[in-house]
């Protein structure tokens, strides 16, 4: 990855954000125990006491600490379970997105955006970027987080490429193949990827709609005429064409299918939570009503910039929808992007509420990013409240330095690991971070100090806190309990243990993953 954290000193956002990281790093280190600070705490983020280590395990650490020249090619091959908190058009590859242009036959205009054909003056066909390679490099340093232009912050550079690019994201189906290749190509089987279902037509009833603070009389008007309901069936049906597409990109239905195809998929419904307040309903409602009614789809949750105007004025807004909504459409999930902020992208108050409402009043069972957790009121207790409810935290580290240059010591990532908070690594947008999830835990253990055994727990809390259906391999709690396996299964490889995970997709998963271990730490002791 070249260039991903640069910063530059001539933006005056990028000059609050690194203030920001100082300030982020003294309200980390007086979270920890008297006498610490906070980087002396961060090689020590296991959380006490650290389980045992099997004979296996601690050679294969042995294997990484004596093999740091072969750690990129180790931490490929190790088992990753899932990819929780993942934009798709923001995981894509950007060389994949200029061919997928190319191929629409899109143009490229002056301000490296792409725009419809034809192509006029002042504009390039998009094709030109795969045979010019100076044109191809000034697209992708525009399209990503590669070498960003002098002048721009991380944050306002990051979020600025999903408008650049998005003409180009029009196949689903193709976009997914080359994310679920390279999750695939990770040692992944599982991921949980965020989309926006019938965007067009949510956007054109909630205008139709219109407002009204009472949230039962506007979900009441929503469903009116089935027209709610032709929402899900639009959106189910992009679904069938995106699946077909997949397949056919995929090569799943010959006789050498693609790696893609091994990766189990479900979609999370995006809302565009800095849109007018009758759309962001409209978008929670379709997503609800679309998990209980479609299986492929498991989720909601709120995306665009937590910092954007309307993001912060409608905050405890969106909460309460999602209350209300939670509560007419029980058996959805529900993940929210919270805490993506830090001192000097918003004023201090914005700072203290995000994460507790999401969790409290947003019925949020997993939290995107969390960052700013030590600015909240009473973070000790929130802390606390997810370790014993198991509300798990979705950590993009790369993404947090390049968008809030958050990383290290001044990231959260210790304290939540501190008070058993479930964690999971995940990847954000890869695509625009020019990264991948072997990066994330690759990053994870050299900053940290996390051992083998620590990463493994990870990866299996990466399909533990997913939303796939049915019981777990694991008993309750086993971030804090440590992951012991039910009664069932006690023996992995018994027969009972096989009808078991059969009936339930969430311990099949699990259960391939240990055996997938078994063959790693294999390869990785000698």
């Amino acid at each position: 990855m070249q260039g991903v954290i640069s910063l530059h000193h001539n933006s005056s956002r990028t000059r609050r954000l690194l203030m920001a990281a100082g300030l982020a790093a003294a309200a980390l280190a007086a979270s920890l125990p008297a006498g610490t600070s906070a980087r002396a705490a961060a090689p020590s983020a296991s959380v006490p006491p650290t389980r045992p280590s099997t004979a296996a395990e601690a050679r294969t650490a042995a294997w990484l600490k004596t093999h740091p020249q072969e750690a990129g090619r180790f931490f490929r091959d190790l088992p990753k379970g899932g990819d929780l908190h993942n934009h798709l058009s923001g995981a894509v590859r950007t060389e994949y997105l200029i061919q997928l242009a190319a191929e629409d036959g899109l143009c490229i205009d002056a301000t490296t955006t792409a725009v419809a054909a034809p192509c006029v003056t002042g504009t390039r066909p998009a094709a030109d970027a795969l045979t010019d390679a100076g044109f191809r490099q000034e697209v992708i340093q525009a399209w990503s987080m590669q070498d960003f232009p002098q002048g721009e912050s991380g944050h306002d550079h990051f979020f600025a490429t999903f408008g650049k690019f998005g003409a180009a994201t029009s196949h689903r189906g193709k976009m997914l193949a080359d994310v679920a290749g390279t999750a695939a190509a990770q040692n992944q089987t599982y991921l949980e990827t965020m989309v926006s279902p019938a965007s067009a037509g949510a956007k054109q009833l909630a205008a139709d709609v219109g407002w009204d603070a009472d949230l039962a009389s506007l979900h009441r008007k929503l469903l009116a005429g089935s027209r709610l309901d032709q929402l899900v069936t639009t959106a189910k049906q992009e679904a069938d064409t995106a699946d077909a597409e997949f397949r056919d990109t995929a090569h799943c239905a010959t006789a050498t299918p693609g790696p893609a195809c091994r990766i189990t998929v479900r979609w999370v419904s995006q809302v565009s939570r800095n849109s007018a307040p009758e759309r962001v309903f409209t978008q929670i409602a379709l997503g609800l009503r679309l998990a209980e009614r479609d299986q492929r789809f498991v989720a909601v949750n709120l995306v665009q910039p937590e910092d954007g105007e309307i993001s912060l004025r409608d905050y405890r807004l969106h909460m309460r929808m999602l209350n209300y909504l939670h509560g007419v459409y029980p058996a959805a999930h529900i993940t929210l992007h919270a805490g993506e902020l830090v001192p000097g992208l918003v004023k201090p108050e914005d700072l203290t509420f995000h994460i507790d409402d999401a969790v409290r009043t947003g019925q949020a069972e997993r939290i995107g990013h969390g960052v700013d957790l030590v600015h909240e009121d009473d973070w000790q207790r929130l802390a606390r409240d997810m370790a014993r409810r198991q509300i798990a935290v979705e950590v993009p580290l790369t993404s947090n330095a390049q968008i809030l240059q958050v990383q290290g010591a001044e990231h959260p990532f210790p304290v939540y690991r501190k008070y058993g908070v479930p964690v999971v690594l995940s990847t954000d947008d890869p695509g625009v971070s020019r990264g991948d999830i072997g990066q994330e835990y690759s990053r994870a253990a050299r900053t940290y100090g996390l051992d083998y055994p620590e990463l493994k727990d990870l990866a299996r809390s990466s399909l533990e806190y997913s939303f796939l259906t049915g019981r777990s391999l694991w008993r309750p709690d086993p971030v804090r309990q440590g992951f012991r396996p039910v009664e069932e299964c006690r023996n992995l490889d018994s027969a009972r243990c096989a009808r078991f995970t059969a009936r339930n997709p969430k311990a099949g998963l699990e259960l391939r993953q240990e055996r997938a271990f078994r063959t790693f730490e294999a390869r990785y002791t000698g």
